[in-house]
């Protein structure tokens, strides 16, 4: 069996990711502390922004995808709200697969602990509006 899954929840979500990522490491709320202590040396070149923009939609809709599925399988076992059952099951996803490996990755490769706090918090915050989407938005499209 297959999850339902709402296309249009999971295409907004998508476009959500941008939207925070823009706000959170911009150079006035995070973006300056971020460039410093994860050495990051932004050349000025629009165009060496591409790729990593392009990349970032591709794994963003994968994970608003998996998320929309997740939460349509947790409907299906818990019954309720889905929009709680939805935004419930981004933050266990997020603690057990992004937090777990952002901390353990980060440890082993000496970055500073308010990188990893830093990164943990914006994939939360990431995937709690991507839950608060696709929960809004139901399972089904029709």
């Amino acid at each position: 069996m297959i999850p339902e899954i709402n296309f249009w929840a999971v295409l907004v979500a998508t476009l959500s990711t941008m939207v925070v990522g823009s706000i959170w490491y911009t150079p006035k709320v995070f973006g300056n502390y971020w460039m410093r202590v994860a050495k990051v040396s932004p050349s000025g070149e629009a165009k060496d922004a591409v790729k990593p923009i392009l990349i970032t939609l591709v794994v963003s809709f994968i994970s608003a995808w998996v998320l929309a599925g997740a939460a349509a399988i947790a409907q299906e076992f818990y019954g309720g709200s889905f929009l709680w059952n939805t935004v419930l099951t981004a933050v266990i996803l997020w603690a057990g697969f992004t937090a777990a490996r952002f901390i353990t990755h980060d440890a082993f490769e000496g970055r500073p602990a308010g990188l990893t706090v830093l990164n943990c918090a914006h994939e939360l915050v990431t995937y709690v509006i991507m839950a608060l989407i696709i929960g809004l938005f139901g399972i089904s499209a029709a």
